[in-house]
């Protein structure tokens, strides 16, 4: 295969002393999926806004086709041929596909291009989404269709402006196991008619799936450049964490305890004033993992804003240990042993212009071993901050370290270390290990698990079906706001069959009632 691209001795300092790239050498080959892996802060992303002209490199050279090239901005890469799909799908939710597809490039006719061509615009559509094999309804709101459907939007969009190489940015991170089989199937057609793809990912199951090659970046430098076929999973993983990584989590069989939560047929509006969650009834058990599965968006939010009293619930009932909670506090809640992983860490898990002493202690600073009458016992504070940054691996020079100078895995082990150190009797983890690398992923599910076998009960919500499966011990799966199933997680259990009730193609209580 001849080099499409060359990325030599990429450096990348940034004015505040930052180092995101040391030496970072990258070789894609024209036709191939060369995947792109890495701990977070390995400097993925910045090679990739370097090269896709959002970053200048402070030193190093870029080769495309033959070419040097240095980029001013997105557009200079664009016209070389490249696109590249975000890993957050930047569409507009009240246009169609098609409107959304050529937004900023539309077909102009008339005297001075005066008027939109919706005519070529619809027949350019179709003919990308005959070419490519992209199922899709060009007239369609894109507020209205799937996530997967929302992806193949955007893909659309690069190819719509000529892209010859596309990067792909954690295309899977919400997608089900069907949508990710469709995607690849996307992904291999392009392929085969001339197209490079650089594939970002944590998975490493779809590195190996997809993958012609694959290129390892650790602490900024290159490790490593891979045959896929030649390689394995164990081997990537140690590359990039530079150590043995435990894939499985182990753990034993449930020591059940008595019930500590109980949803009763829950019901609530999104911020829309829809229905979001619908008369959806499961109960917790001390010394088990409940996972909620579900794409997202169909109704997770709004049912842990409910339990946690963020979100008002219309109708109802969230007992802990019997009482009912809904109508109570914030703060009440948090009063009473539950602790909170929320699914957004920088707005509303920490305070990122706050030190991590601080972020640990947010709504416990009134204890009284953290204070000397009316005043902050900083220097309790700070051995309490120590502590706990060590039991959690919290990698960072100080406890008065800025939350907001943390890495994604570091600032989710700040969080994580408040709520378990609550000892809750209730752990609400709602996508503990989103956007954090495979060595943070492995501490954090090791954390869960540990809380559980301590009696703790814990209601575990991820878009991660493999984290789901790995974790929990029953699986309820939310779909348009309803419970369609509550499954046991035995080894016969499958993605693709959960997938199913992900997708709303099967409902348990639908199936009860045929029988």
């Amino acid at each position: 295969m001849a080099v499409l691209l060359e990325m030599k001795d990429i450096h990348k300092i940034y004015p505040n002393g930052t180092v995101a790239n040391k030496g970072v050498d990258l070789q894609v080959n024209e036709g191939e999926i060369h995947a792109l892996v890495g701990e977070n802060g390995a400097g993925k992303s910045t090679l990739m806004k370097i090269l896709f002209g959002l970053e200048a490199p402070t030193s190093g050279t870029i080769e495309y086709k033959g070419q040097k090239i240095q980029f001013n901005g997105p557009r200079d890469a664009i016209g070389q041929g490249m696109g590249m799909v975000h890993q957050h799908f930047m569409l507009a939710p009240s246009l169609t596909v098609s409107e959304n597809i050529v937004l900023g490039d539309e077909p102009r006719k008339g005297l001075f291009s005066m008027f939109r061509d919706r005519k070529k615009e619809l027949d350019d559509i179709n003919e990308l989404i005959r070419k490519f094999g992209l199922k899709l309804d060009p007239q369609a709101v894109v507020e209205a269709i799937s996530v997967g459907q929302k992806q193949r939007v955007e893909i659309l969009k690069v190819l719509y402006r000529g892209a010859k190489l596309i990067i792909l940015d954690e295309p899977t991170a919400v997608l089900t196991p069907q949508e990710t089989d469709e995607l690849f199937d996307s992904i291999k057609s392009l392929v085969a008619q001339g197209y490079t793809i650089i594939f970002i990912t944590h998975k490493l199951r779809e590195v190996m799936e997809i993958s012609d090659r694959i290129t390892v970046l650790r602490a900024g430098k290159t490790i490593a450049t891979l045959v896929t076929k030649d390689t394995n999973q164990e081997e990537i993983s140690r590359l990039m964490v530079g150590r043995d990584v435990l894939f499985r989590v182990q753990k034993n069989e449930p020591d059940l305890k008595d019930v500590v939560l109980e949803i009763d047929r829950l019901s609530a509006l999104d911020d829309k004033g829809s229905p979001a969650l619908k008369e959806v009834s499961f109960s917790v058990r001390g010394g088990e993992v409940f996972g909620i599965a579900g794409v997202e968006g169909n109704g997770q939010t709004e049912l842990i804003e409910v339990i946690t009293g963020l979100r008002n619930a219309t109708g109802g009932k969230v007992l802990y240990f019997n009482e009912n909670i809904v109508g109570k506090s914030i703060g009440e809640i948090r009063n009473m042993k539950i602790g909170h992983i929320p699914e957004d860490r920088q707005t509303t898990g920490a305070c990122l212009t706050s030190s991590i002493a601080e972020n640990i202690i947010l709504d416990v600073y009134d204890n009284k071993e953290f204070r000397t009458g009316p005043f902050m016992n900083y220097k309790k504070l700070r051995e309490f901050a120590k502590v706990l940054m060590a039991t959690f691996d919290v990698r960072a020079q100080s406890p008065e370290t800025m939350a907001g100078s943390l890495s994604g895995g570091n600032l989710q082990k700040v969080v994580i270390a408040r709520e378990i150190a609550k000892n809750p009797k209730l752990l609400i983890a709602s996508q503990p290990t989103r956007g954090v690398d495979i060595g943070a992923i492995e501490f954090i599910h090791r954390e869960i698990i540990k809380k559980r076998d301590q009696g703790t009960a814990v209601l575990l919500v991820s878009a991660e079906l493999s984290e789901i499966m790995s974790l929990s011990d029953r699986i309820g799966v939310l779909y348009n706001g309803e419970l369609v199933a509550i499954l046991d997680n035995t080894d016969d259990l499958t993605e693709q069959e959960i997938g199913y009730y992900m997708l709303g193609i099967k409902n348990q209580q639908k199936e009860a009632a045929v029988q």
